[in-house]
């Protein structure tokens, strides 16, 4: 686990231990807006101290990149009810996206606290956002705008990027990841998240600083070259299927998955769905 680095003036990432998870946090003169808050109430404590440690301001927005575990279960740490008390904001769809997928994940993992029994998992109370939003919205952090960026379905149908216009910085939570493969997780868009990165790409500048969920500050040319890594498996998916190929046959044509084919077994059965809806 580092230390805090300055992406740019008052703008500030931590990565974290289990999952190199990314945590950023924005200052302004009215407070602190932190992006994301880690897998479990002991690990978001943490963070809480850590924080106090190097701010001498309070947190009063709190952002969800998307609604995976490892982003959203340390909310109650800093949401209603707690010491902290700060706004929640995240993509509409959070919510039913924890019922959908967290919600039964959590339960699994009580239900089996062998398999991992260094986690807290029956200390989290699921903690939605308390201001959820499915349009452009603008934070007002005092002396900053950081703008909130609701995206159509890719890494999930609850995916939100920030976007902090006096230093172009980008806060692209799993829609990227730098330091290890992109995960087709729980609730994935294997077929549409390359075009969201597309138009992201557009808006952004060379010199533009970008924040992936997971490693270290990358750029736009980074971001391109995901974009076109997951245009590759979609258009690989489309076509298995347009053959009349079973999941497993699309997997097995191709030798030089850019990810583990293990990562892919969600991917392309989550393809195939939509492309059998379509």
């Amino acid at each position: 686990m580092a230390d805090w680095l300055t992406v740019a003036p008052g703008i500030h990432q931590r990565r974290y231990d289990p999952f190199d998870i990314s945590v950023v946090a924005i200052e302004g003169g009215d407070g602190l807006l932190l992006v994301d808050t880690r897998a479990q109430p002991s690990e978001a404590e943490q963070l809480a101290a850590d924080i106090a440690a190097r701010f001498a301001r309070p947190v009063r927005w709190v952002v969800n990149t998307h609604a995976h575990f490892d982003h959203t279960f340390g909310n109650q740490v800093f949401g209603p009810g707690s010491t902290t008390d700060a706004a929640i904001y995240g993509h509409a769809r959070i919510a039913a996206h924890f019922a959908e997928f967290e919600e039964p994940r959590l339960a699994a993992w009580r239900a089996d606290p062998a398999r991992e029994p260094d986690r807290q998992w029956h200390d989290v109370e699921l903690t939605p956002p308390t201001h959820p939003i499915d349009r452009r919205v603008e934070l007002d952090l005092g002396d900053r705008i950081v703008e909130l960026r609701p995206q159509p379905p890719a890494h999930t149908d609850t995916d939100l990027v920030l976007f902090v216009p006096d230093e172009r910085v980008w806060l692209l939570g799993d829609l990227i990841e730098e330091s290890g493969p992109v995960m087709y997780g729980s609730g994935s868009f294997p077929l549409g998240w390359p075009g969201v990165l597309d138009a992201l790409a557009d808006e952004m500048q060379p010199s533009d600083r970008v924040v992936p969920g997971h490693g270290r500050v990358v750029d736009r040319s980074f971001v391109d070259r995901q974009a076109a890594g997951l245009r590759v498996i979609a258009d690989r998916f489309r076509s298995a299927h347009d053959a009349g190929l079973t999941a497993a046959e699309a997997l097995a044509a191709h030798a030089d998955w850019s990810i583990p084919v293990d990562g892919l077994v969600g991917a392309v059965e989550r393809a195939y769905l939509a492309l059998d809806e379509a």
